[in-house]
């Protein structure tokens, strides 16, 4: 997929529409571009590529490689966000480009009827918010989609990983699989490689505690860069061995989310404890919770959904294998 191409056959029309007022008021042509052009919209249009393929059914089964990014699972919601709005199209070129109407008093963006945009804007836009509705109950359909996460066995690439799994929970898209990629081989002779293949084999573990109730697999670091069909076949054997990677390996959510008043209740399964053996610190946007396991305590760092900004850590219980806490604002 060429986020390129998409971009200029499904959005060329509004965007080159906004670019014409932020030019028209003196911001240089390119920065207009730029600013015009919204976190997480390349991503987006290779996403459309799947409405695309389920209109006209003709596939096996569709895989998309992505990011590790939430950019652009927010854009799934913009057809609920716009509700009559959209679909009216007034104001300033209906949803996607609203964001200007923060910025009215300041810059004297004007949003009356004789400003409006051309009609093949509007119908560029009310055929996009209805596209994006039809790919939104298609993603978050836990029967026929799932996301998969890809992370190498490294602090960074966990984290970003485990922010990746909060989003796809916050946005109702089943993820299925996690799969712990360029693990070293652990018989080598050479110190400095088994000392970062101890470090590796200490992620893995910890991947497994971190992404618990998700199950894990794990691929192997080649001694050359993996493609062609032969490698590819050789990989997915190993991962998958025997089974259809086509399955859906887990349903449901790990993290969940209930509005309870003017507070939040978030819930999530936590492995190796029965019982209130475990303590809970929250740092800015995270949350850290330690809880024993047979051979110890085990300590997961979560990310936390914006939605906690400003509301504190009020208490906390474990039911069963399942942690509940609530935050209060």
């Amino acid at each position: 997929i060429d986020p390129v191409i998409e971009i200029n056959k499904n959005f060329n029309s509004i965007l080159s529409y906004i670019v014409s007022v932020f030019f028209s008021k003196g911001i240089d042509e390119t920065l207009s571009y730029e600013i015009a052009m919204l976190p997480g919209m390349t991503q987006l249009f290779s996403l459309l590529k799947i409405e695309e393929a389920l209109k006209y059914g003709d596939y096996d089964a569709i895989v998309l490689d992505m990011p590790a990014s939430g950019e652009a699972l927010r854009y799934l919601y913009f057809p609920k966000l716009a509700g009559s709005i959209g679909r009216k199209l007034t104001g300033f070129t209906g949803v996607f480009s609203g964001f200007a109407k923060m910025f009215q008093p300041f810059s004297g963006f004007s949003t009356s009827q004789s400003n409006l945009p051309p009609s093949n804007v509007l119908l560029n836009e009310l055929d996009l918010l209805s596209r994006l509705e039809s790919l939104s109950k298609s993603i978050t359909d836990s029967s026929i989609t799932s996301l998969r996460l890809v992370a190498n066995p490294d602090t960074f690439s966990i984290e970003n990983a485990k922010r990746a799994l909060m989003s796809a929970n916050l946005y109702g898209i089943n993820v299925d699989l996690v799969i712990i990629n360029k693990i070293m081989p652990k018989e080598s002779s050479d110190s400095y490689f088994a000392n970062w293949s101890r470090f590796q084999n200490n992620k893995v573990e910890e991947a497994k505690s971190n992404f618990y109730p998700l199950p894990i697999r794990e691929a192997k670091l080649y001694d050359r860069e993996l493609r062609g069909i032969d490698m590819l076949r050789e990989n997915a054997s190993l991962i998958f061995e025997n089974e259809d990677s086509s399955n859906i390996f887990y349903t449901g959510k790990v993290f969940e989310f209930v509005q309870e008043g003017s507070g939040l209740r978030m819930k999530l399964k936590v492995p190796f404890t029965d019982k209130d053996d475990f303590e809970i610190i929250r740092y800015g946007e995270q949350l850290s919770i330690k809880v024993r396991g047979p051979t110890g305590y085990v300590i997961n760092v979560i990310p936390l959904p914006a939605a906690t900004i400003g509301m504190k850590l009020e208490r906390s219980k474990l039911v069963k294998d399942e942690l509940d806490i609530f935050f209060e604002r």
